[in-house]
């Protein structure tokens, strides 16, 4: 029987919670507090939803799933521009592309990623506690460590991914 709209629709739909939760449980168990938040590698697994969903559902699970971790971090001042940013992130990753899960163009997304999560993050602080040069001092160091890290994490498993062979795992 082959896979109708509807049941499409429900299978990334079914993903796209899976990746949210998998976003918000890495995000808010496996993370390092620093400054005005914590180093994560929570941004890998939005990578591997922009890589392997459909954008609207990239971006639900990314927003939802990175919103969901500050919650339970107890940073929910910085739930809605976390929703927000993390949109965004999915969004470049994706809107960049690639037909492989690690290619050149992936490595580009990272690194716009990293600086959107970086000017994002900033611009919350500013809002939050003012002062522009002392949010970006306080907080790029910091933003920067942790995309780097999500970059190497996302690396890492989009290539096992790829070298594996199951067909299974080639329905995403």
């Amino acid at each position: 029987m082959a896979p109708n709209k509807e049941n499409e629709k429900l299978v990334y739909t079914v993903y796209a919670g899976l990746f949210a939760a998998m976003t918000a449980l890495l995000t808010a168990t496996l993370h390092i507090p620093v400054g005005n938040g914590y180093i994560h590698c929570g941004d890998a697994v939005i990578y591997l939803a922009a890589a392997m969903l459909p954008l609207p559902y990239a971006i639900g699970a990314s927003a939802v799933g990175g919103m969901l971790a500050d919650v339970l971090s107890g940073y929910v001042s910085y739930a809605l521009p976390t929703f927000i940013i993390k949109g965004l992130l999915a969004l470049t990753f994706a809107a960049i592309g690639g037909t492989r899960k690690l290619e050149k163009k992936r490595v580009i997304a990272m690194i716009l990623c990293g600086i959107v999560s970086i000017i994002g993050y900033w611009i919350t602080a500013v809002i939050l506690y003012g002062g522009w040069t002392a949010q970006f001092i306080g907080t790029a160091p910091g933003n920067a460590v942790q995309a780097i890290g999500s970059g190497i994490v996302y690396s890492v498993v989009a290539l096992a991914m790829e070298r594996m062979h199951d067909p299974k795992l080639k329905m995403l």
